[in-house]
């Protein structure tokens, strides 16, 4: 061989070459997201304070009393003030002077009793007559629902 020939350096890995997942990495990562959700979570949960009425007991019987309003929309579309019929466009006119006797503007209070089949348009629409009659507060009433029967 001649001295200006070439000599071809090979250099081998001490180690072969590792192609497996490292996974210390990925468990590190999801461990701490897992603590930084734990610490989380308990500050997303808030309390919407809600200021719910006491209640009593009535029968159905029970007539409402003189100056308490009752607005009744069934399904028909008929409407009632206090167990007398009204028609809609004169709804406003007639809740108005019973509002304004009211010598307190808290006390100027509406229930509104929809059937469950009632049209919803209507129910809005009688809201927005007793709002403008000069109704402080809108109540909506519900009625039980009745029983199941017994199963055989």
């Amino acid at each position: 061989m001649s001295a200006h020939a070439k000599k071809k350096f090979v250099v081998k890995p001490a180690v072969p070459l590792n192609s497996d997942i490292n996974v210390t990495p990925l468990v590190d990562v999801v461990l701490v997201l897992l603590i930084i959700f734990m610490v989380v979570t308990p500050l997303l949960e808030k309390d919407i304070g809600v200021r719910v009425p006491d209640t009593e007991q009535v029968t159905a019987d029970t007539p409402p009393p003189p100056d308490q309003l009752v607005v009744r929309v069934d399904a028909q579309g008929e409407v009632r003030v206090n167990d007398e019929k009204v028609e809609r466009a004169e709804l406003t006119a007639r809740l108005r002077p019973i509002l304004e006797r009211q010598s307190r503007p808290q006390d100027r209070i509406v229930f509104i009793v929809a059937d469950d089949g009632a049209v919803y348009g209507t129910v809005v629409e009688v809201l927005d007559s007793a709002k403008a009659a000069g109704a402080q507060t809108l109540g909506m009433m519900t009625e039980l629902p009745e029983a199941p029967p017994p199963a055989p």
